[in-house]
């Protein structure tokens, strides 16, 4: 052993995090699974047993009682027929979805995380596209599924119906789960949030010292405390929610779920359970201002915001309300995380998702590759996150010098503060003028008369495009379209204002709060 893996090992028995004989088989976990999920509970259960892992509606669950069930899960499937393909989990945020992953994982076959908001020809385009065979999912899918053409086996996530087991029954009747090894390490697959088509599977290679950099990258820009609960709103399936409840179990933070989000019920399980972080996408920040005498729960240190665009708007609406607590992350499903704002961020420069993390190397690059000085828009390109080893339909991102395509245009301010300007492909050139949905949709959201807006190009005989917004008055509002256009003409230029404005109930949204823009457009 090195001397510093020694230092380390007496270090952590002075402070007392766990005991001597459990230290010893720490490493053991990964030598047995690998860089995967399965390692972070095995871990956890050695670290923290007695501690909550997850909590949701039905309870807590302690580490050591969760790594029983994906350890006795894992032995159930070990031998199922059909075994040896991709096993997918399409399930609520609830302690079977982790149980399963974390079990599942452990057997060597690569997981897939699939969206609950796909229809059936969906779903029977992913499962067939990642050559899915084994399937759990909750019983509220069950007809989903039986359309979507799926002829694997199946396993029911949440309760049973008797036709098939479920995850709680296969666990129960396993009694002692057996001693194994994976044969390699699976690969988890995370479909993309893209807002248009059928996401692609993004594969991932675990790499220890990009997960090691991006753990400290958090640690160093979010204050979480090893222990204090986190409160995991958006999907599990999804990057973000993922990446905290991994961050969770590293810690050993009980990370509190349900099943959907309920602005009411998040704050009040904030309040139950004296949660210190929180995890959200940008539209449910908005909704936690409009509930009606909300709390503003005063354990709360830090909201950690990513998946969609952070509007300035609203980080300094929710800032005012909850105080300088919020994060905002910025980074991809391919990627990972490689950029996170402080409070001090947004509120020095709103609308920055901050500087790169530890470890992440990140450039704009022009179209020919060269690189862009402050203040300039081009594509932003980074390295050094998660390994990124293609789409499993096939495919991979542009790459340039070793660095990442992300498909977002963006610039850097003079203190090396990253903003992104907006996807590539939503960029709207009208007359020859480029112009980025995201700043007049933030002055029309600045309006007292608008809930939401979203900002698209159409077609436009004479300017190639024309601006089209469609916007959600606020509750009680008359605002009419002209005063709106006012409104934007007084502040930006002429070519920004929309010529179009339609007024709808609500925007349609993906299950992780990004504006479905081509629906808007059609």
């Amino acid at each position: 052993m090195s001397s510093s893996l020694v230092t380390l090992a007496r270090n952590v028995l002075a402070a007392g995090v766990v005991r001597p004989d459990r230290l010893a088989r720490i490493p053991l976990q990964l030598v047995r699974f690998g860089p995967v999920p399965a390692t972070l509970g095995a871990v956890a259960a050695l670290r923290f047993p007695d501690r909550a892992a997850v909590i949701d509606e039905r309870g807590a669950v302690t580490c050591a009682e969760l790594e029983h069930g994906a350890a006795a899960l894992a032995t159930a499937l070990r031998d199922a027929p059909g075994r040896d393909g991709r096993i997918g989990v399409l399930c609520r945020n609830h302690r079977e979805f982790v149980t399963a992953v974390l079990g599942l994982s452990r057997l060597g076959n690569d997981v897939v995380l699939l969206n609950t908001d796909f229809s059936a020809p969906q779903l029977g385009e992913v499962l067939d596209r990642e050559r899915v065979t084994v399937l759990v999912h909750d019983g509220e899918f069950d007809a989903v599924v039986d359309e979507s053409g799926f002829g694997g086996l199946r396993v029911h996530g949440d309760g049973a119906d008797g036709e098939r087991p479920s995850v709680a029954a296969l666990v129960a009747a396993v009694g002692e789960p057996r001693p194994m090894t994976a044969e390699r390490a699976g690969k988890l697959v995370i479909m993309t949030s893209g807002t248009t088509g059928t996401p692609k599977g993004a594969r991932h290679d675990y790499a220890l010292p990009a997960l090691a950099a991006g753990a400290l990258s958090f640690a160093l820009r979010v204050p979480v405390r090893s222990g204090a609960p986190i409160v995991v709103a958006p999907p599990l399936f999804h990057v973000l929610g993922f990446g905290l409840l991994n961050a969770g179990l590293a810690l050993g933070c009980p990370v509190v779920l349900a099943r959907r989000f309920d602005p009411a019920a998040t704050l009040a399980a904030i309040e139950r359970h004296g949660a210190e972080t929180l995890v959200a996408v940008p539209v449910m920040l908005r909704r936690l201002l409009d509930v009606p005498d909300g709390s503003r729960p005063a354990s709360l240190r830090a909201v950690l915001v990513g998946g969609a665009a952070l509007l300035p708007h609203l980080s300094e609406e929710f800032m005012d309300a909850f105080g300088d607590v919020l994060h905002n992350v910025y980074g991809a499903t391919e990627t990972g995380w490689a950029a996170i704002s402080t409070p001090a961020d947004l509120r020095a420069a709103p609308g920055t998702v901050g500087r790169p993390t530890l470890g992440i190397t990140l450039r704009i690059l022009d179209e020919d590759g060269r690189a862009l000085p402050a203040g300039e828009t081009g594509e932003i390109y980074t390295s050094g996150g998660l390994r990124f080893a293609g789409y499993t339909g096939g495919g991979a991102k542009r790459l340039r010098d070793g660095l990442t395509a992300t498909g977002d245009l963006g610039h850097l301010d003079a203190a090396g503060r990253l903003f992104v300007d907006g996807r590539a492909d939503d960029m709207i050139v009208s007359g020859g003028e480029n112009v980025f949905p995201a700043e007049v949709e933030d002055l029309l959201n600045r309006h007292p008369d608008v809930a939401e807006a979203s900002v698209t190009g159409v077609p436009d005989d004479e300017w190639g495009q024309r601006l089209a917004a469609h916007v959600v008055r606020a509750p009680g509002a008359t605002v009419t379209a002209d005063a709106l256009r006012t409104h934007v003409k007084r502040r930006l230029a002429r070519y920004k204002v929309p010529r179009d404005i339609t007024f709808v109930e609500e925007l349609p949204r993906t299950s992780t709060g990004k504006v479905r823009k081509k629906a808007l457009r059609t």
